[in-house]
This record gives structure tokens, C-alpha cells and sequence, in this order.
């Protein structure tokens, strides 16, 4: 079930750069770090890139649709999940414009972003419990072999963390993984300096 890998290693991917965001906000207002706009900037088109553009059609093409045709069961959980997926233009875009204030220097701008950022987070950590107790394991007991080789072949044509990409010329997250790593700051990263984009 090489689908469901790797749909487990996306959002463990997407936990990890939300954590290190709160991270850094919370060594920020306590004085101990300074601001690294571009960092912050490169996280936050992450988390664009990466689960609104990449990670929720798969979802929905390869998983979600699917088990719509098999069975009724979860219907309310997937109607909510479709329609988070919809919103996702409207949430990143609140993020990344309370983002851009903070880093225009206005007043209140980091806390208008600490709050932006941690309304963010509390929605993915419920998104992503709402599809891994309710709607995972309903997959798990109504896909057939031929689901799961779908599946699998639509999860593996584009596997951001390994490289794959569904089109030429898109983003290499495993690139891009690589070098917020190495920028952020320890404990989260390896503190390699300012973020230094391509």
C-alpha cells in the first residue's frame, strides 16, 4: 500500500514544517531569535505548494472520490474534507497576508501572524485527524486490489519527497525540504544561516 506510505510520510512531512514554524514565532517573541523573513516566507510557500497544490488533489482523486463510489459510510467526514480542500486558496492566502504585514514592519504585525499561523495550524490538526481516524480506515476496509493499485500508481507518479513531480519543470520538495532544514535554526534544523533561496 505504497498509496497510504505515502500519504502518511506527506503529512508527517507537513507536521514537521508546521512545528517549526511555531518554533521559530515562539523563539521569536520571546526575544531569542531574530526574524528570518525569508525563512518564513520559504515555510509558508511550502505549505502552499506542497498540500494545498500537490498533496489534497491526490486525496481527492485517488482516495476520497473513490471510496465516495463505494460506500455511503463517512459521507459527512468526506463532505467536510472536499470542502476544506476547496477553501484551501482562501487559507493560505490569510496566512501569507498576515505574513507579508509582519514583514512590512506594521504594528501588530507579529502578532497578527503568530495568530494567522496558529489558526492555520489548529485547522490541519483537525484536517488531518479527520482523515486519518475516520476516513483512512474506511478506505482500508472497502478498497479491492485494483483501488489500491490505482492508488498506488497515482501516488507514485507524484511523490514530491522522492523526487517524482507530475509535471516538468514543478518544485523539488525534497530540494526545498533540504534547504529549510538547513536554515532553520536547532533544535529544528541544523542552523546553517539565513535561508538563501535558488
Amino acid at each position: 500500500m505504497e498509496a497510504m506510505r505515502i500519504l502518511m510520510d506527506e503529512h508527517q512531512s507537513l507536521a514537521a514544517i508546521i512545528h517549526a514554524i511555531r518554533h521559530l514565532i515562539g523563539e521569536i517573541g520571546a526575544g531569542r531569535l531574530a526574524p528570518d523573513y525569508k525563512l518564513l516566507q520559504a515555510m509558508v510557500h511550502y505549505l502552499d505548494a506542497y498540500p494545498e497544490k500537490r498533496h489534497h488533489p491526490k486525496e481527492d482523486a485517488y482516495l476520497f472520490g473513490p471510496l465516495k463510489l463505494k460506500t455511503s459510510e463517512g459521507a459527512q467526514a468526506l463532505a467536510r474534507l472536499e470542502r476544506e480542500h476547496h477553501e484551501s486558496d482562501a487559507r493560505i492566502k490569510a496566512l501569507e497576508a498576515a505574513l507579508e504585514t509582519y514583514v512590512r514592519g506594521e504594528a501588530g504585525g507579529f502578532d497578527g501572524f503568530k495568530a494567522a499561523f496558529e489558526a492555520y495550524a489548529d485547522f490541519y490538526r483537525e484536517h488531518m485527524l479527520l482523515e486519518e481516524r475516520e476516513v483512512l480506515p474506511l478506505i482500508l476496509q472497502h478498497f479491492t486490489a485494483e483501488d489500491w493499485a490505482r492508488a498506488e500508481a497515482g501516488f507514485l507518479a507524484d511523490d514530491p519527497l522522492r523526487g517524482t513531480r507530475a509535471k516538468a519543470g514543478e518544485e523539488d520538495f525534497t530540494r526545498i525540504f533540504s534547504k529549510l532544514v538547513e536554515a532553520a535554526p536547532a533544535p529544528i534544523g541544523l542552523g546553517g544561516g539565513p535561508y538563501k533561496a535558488d
